[in-house]
């Protein structure tokens, strides 16, 4: 329902209440009808179910049915070696996967417990849960919205919504219905459950509860969306799949020779099966993937990325699209006055976070605030005329208490050495006229040093300039030229920034009060301020590394479009194309979207549901996509994303929980760090692979070649082989997962999608190993039990060659294409010799 569009009047009738709300009877009945106010429990999987997923795989199938064969013919030990490789697996399986139901929970509780529902007339406090449609509630500030609502009296009303669509700043809220087809954070005459009042007070009819409100939506597109399997473990079944086709396929040839071409027992024949099942199949490899996610979480711990699954860390490696929300996450989420225009010139503010430092700029040189007097008079006025607290801790860190956009001035102010304990002894308030959006503009009364008083004025420029008769010069008052300022406000309005005017008014000694019909209209224009939520430095230099790695980085946000561009252009994103709105992509179809996605990189004014469907698209265009936010409004998107990324500091629980990894310290260029690791644990599973099949290979060919020379005994047996394939080849295995990154791992491009873990270059080079150790394994057995030994010896030796042959290659697979064989190779990697 377009309940914006509608009146306060018309929207009371359609609900068939009041402003003076519901009886408590009528309540009653409704919340009967409706349900409660909260956002159902998804239904979980059981752990026994999580449990038996974690059997359901090719490679595990042939293994089970291994077991069964040896347990059928009485070979217990086999057995019971084979089951417990098969367990161990499964548990690593089960400890590992993450549960998704989390972030719904995160969701949950971000409602408000309580609210203040006015029926029949008076006020009480009663759980949020028991709102219903057609209830009217107060708001205040402090308070999180308790469902979604409709204004319908308003008072300087300013609620923080960046959550739910992504605007950085406060937004000021009215009761005046908005266009139809307005996009979500363009509805201020609607406030939003789960966003918090940040100023003002208003009176609003609740029109949507619990799954109905956009939080409520949001949940449950996140408890809806399937989260896909990673790259690498699509690429692992895939390898799984045909690998376990071409074991069925040698087992069954090989049975059909063994029992027409040769004088064996069937029983002898299901051994020899077995053998090779067990021979082929690298069931060490789950155990040195986990350990190498492992250690790469282990790693990413240390540079402040907190890995919640582990497949993720790999994944990463192989992404080739990066979709990234704005606030917060490119930027600092904080408001800053970045830019002070006066009769002088352009200023141009510096410093970070929220100590009062930073150089002050004039036409690219270092001033110091007091050659500025216009920039000083401009600082004065933005800090009088302003109701936020700069204070500091004893820790000795600053914070700001108040509206971003007024703790923005009054930082400008003590980055211009002026703070509020010194100027309020010369400019001490008397009275205010606070902001309202009708006037768009706040002004204080305050004694002034010279006898007189003072009224200083802030607010929308257009408003200000309505108001002011003169402006400051560099002679003192000067005739007004409004077209020369506003010339000057569009040129940095246009990279961005939001404007503020600031100007004064001197009246006379006995005047103690103000009202906004007393204000007057003789005001002096002082300057204007730009302010901006400013991109992360170290997120400009994240995004450049990620554009050399071949990786596409592209912002998602439900700011405006104006300021989105403006923050791509200082972050070299979408530079050469427009930015596209939720509008736009709501007039796109899933085919046009694909197109879309690929040619624009900025998107504005977005909602959930628009993040979603690009990260879809993506997705669907073959990408690898990682996205990356703070807000529930990034939940669904992250949970859909290949790789989902949160900010761990002002990211919200639900997002956390929805993420694969989240960043400890809210550093967009830790996401460079990760890929760069996601990259070197591919290359050492890749390693590891190569390393791992020529052992199997191997035992699988002396198997082979037991049945196709008619020998009495197997050169090994199933259990000797679980012994070399769990103990002395892991143990090999685990030192290429402390291989350090190769040289240019950033400079190549993502892997195509479409890239098998076993090239064919890889097929030769495995076929090949494992042809030169099977022989000399083989050659060691025949020697021996030529010479007259025992087959328990012969098999003895057989292994030892084996596990020789493994020793040598392990040096070998150290490098993908560079030569092992040197000083590097040998002794790079001091857990190789080790192990």
């Amino acid at each position: 329902m377009n309940w914006h569009h509608l009146s306060t009047d018309e929207v009371l009738s359609q609900l068939e209440t009041t402003r003076k709300g519901l009886s408590d009877e009528e309540a009653r009945r409704r919340l009967a009808e409706q349900g409660p106010n909260r956002l159902e429990e998804a239904q979980k999987e059981s752990p026994l179910r999580r449990l038996l997923r974690q059997f359901h795989d090719v490679l595990i199938y042939i293994l089970i049915v291994a077991a069964g064969l040896t347990a059928y013919l009485g070979e217990w030990v086999d057995t019971a070696v084979i089951a417990a490789v098969v367990v161990i697996n499964a548990v690593i399986g089960f400890v590992q996967e993450g549960k998704a139901e989390e972030a719904m929970e995160m969701i949950r509780k971000m409602l408000s417990p309580e609210a203040v529902a006015i029926r029949g007339g008076k006020r009480k406090k009663i759980n949020a849960e028991e709102l219903v449609v057609g209830d009217v509630v107060w708001l205040e500030s402090g308070d999180r919205v308790p469902a979604d609502v409709r204004l319908l009296e308003v008072n300087e009303l300013a609620v923080e919504e960046a959550i739910l669509t992504g605007e950085s700043d406060a937004v000021v809220k009215t009761a005046e219905p908005v266009a139809e087809d307005a996009l979500l954070g363009d509805r201020i005459c609607l406030a939003f459950s789960g966003t918090m009042v940040v100023r003002g007070t208003a009176r609003a009819l609740v029109v949507a509860t619990a799954t109905r409100t956009e939080v409520g939506k949001i949940g449950e597109m996140v408890a809806e969306v399937q989260k896909l399997q990673t790259p690498l473990l699509r690429k692992i079944d895939r390898f799984g799949l045909w690998l376990s086709a071409i074991i069925l396929v040698v087992a069954a040839a090989l049975f059909a020779f063994g029992w027409f071409a040769r004088p064996y027992e069937v029983t002898d024949l299901f051994m020899l099966v077995v053998s090779l099942a067990v021979a082929a199949i690298p069931e060490g490899l789950p155990a040195i993937m986990t350990v190498t996610l492992a250690l790469g979480v282990r790693s990413m711990a240390g540079k402040k990325a907190i890995v919640r699954r582990l497949p993720a860390v790999e994944t990463l490696g192989s992404v080739t699209v990066i979709c990234s929300d704005k606030t917060g996450t490119l930027t600092r989420n904080e408001m800053t006055a970045r830019k002070v225009i006066t009769y002088e010139g352009l200023f141009e503010i510096g410093g970070e976070g929220t100590a009062p430092e930073g150089e002050i700029r004039y036409d690219g040189q270092v001033v110091e605030s007091e050659q500025a007097e216009g920039l000083r008079r401009v600082a004065r006025a933005a800090l009088m005329c302003n109701d936020a607290e700069l204070s500091q801790n004893d820790d000795g860190q600053w914070k700001i208490e108040g509206e971003p956009t007024e703790g923005a001035l009054v930082l400008l102010a003590g980055r211009a050495g002026l703070f509020r304990e010194g100027e309020e002894e010369a400019y001490g308030r008397l009275d205010a006229v606070p902001f309202e959006s009708e006037r768009r503009y706040m002004a204080t009364l305050h004694e002034s040093p010279d006898q007189r008083r003072v009224v200083f004025l802030k607010g929308a420029p257009e408003r200000i300039y309505s108001m002011c008769s003169a402006q400051l010069g560099a002679d003192g008052e000067e005739a007004l030229d409004v077209e020369t300022w506003r010339h000057r406000g569009e040129e940095i309005a246009g990279k961005g920034y939001r404007l503020l005017a600031i100007a004064e008014r001197r009246v006379d000694a006995d005047v103690d009060t103000i009202s906004p019909s007393t204000v007057g209209d003789d005001f002096v224009l002082l300057g204007l301020v730009g302010l901006m939520d400013p991109p992360r430095e170290e997120a400009i230099e994240a995004v450049k590394q990620a554009q050399e790695a071949g990786i596409k980085v592209k912002m998602i946000t439900g700011d405006h479009r104006s300021t989105a561009r403006s923050i791509g252009a200082m972050m070299n994103i979408g530079t050469e194309t427009e930015a596209l709105t939720g509008r736009d992509l709501d007039e796109a179809d899933d085919a046009k979207l694909e197109e879309l996605v690929e040619e624009y990189d900025i998107f504005a004014r977005t909602s959930p549901e628009h993040k979603l469907r690009i990260v879809q698209a993506l997705q669907r265009k073959k990408q690898v996509v990682s996205m990356t936010g703070d807000g529930v409004n990034d939940a669904p998107a992250l949970r859909r994303a290949d790789v989902g990324v949160a900010m761990g500091i002002k990211g919200t629980e639900a997002t956390k929980q929805a993420a694969d990894m989240v960043l400890a310290d809210d550093n967009f260029a830790t996401i460079a760090a990760a890929i760069h690791e996601g990259r070197k644990i591919y290359d050492n599973l890749k390693k590891t692979i190569l390393f791992l099949l020529p052992t199997n290979g191997a035992e699988a060919l002396m198997v082979i070649a037991a049945l196709v020379l008619t020998l009495e005994h197997l050169p090994i047996t199933p259990v000797q082989i679980l012994w070399v394939n769990m103990i002395t080849a892991v143990t090999l295995a685990l030192a290429l997962a402390f291989e350090p990154a190769e040289s240019g791992v950033m400079r190549r491009p993502p892997r195509p999608a479409k890239e098998p873990i076993v090239s064919a270059y890889s097929i030769l080079r495995i076929i090949g190993v494992a042809i030169l150790i099977g022989v000399l394994s083989l050659a060691a057995f025949f020697d021996v039990r030529a010479s007259g030994m025992s087959v328990e010896v012969a098999r003895t030796a057989a292994i030892n060659t084996l596990v020789a042959g493994q020793l040598f290659y392990l040096f070998s697979s150290r490098f993908l294409t560079d030569p092992s064989y040197t000083r590097r190779g040998l002794l790079g990697n001091p857990v190789a010799l080790m192990a």
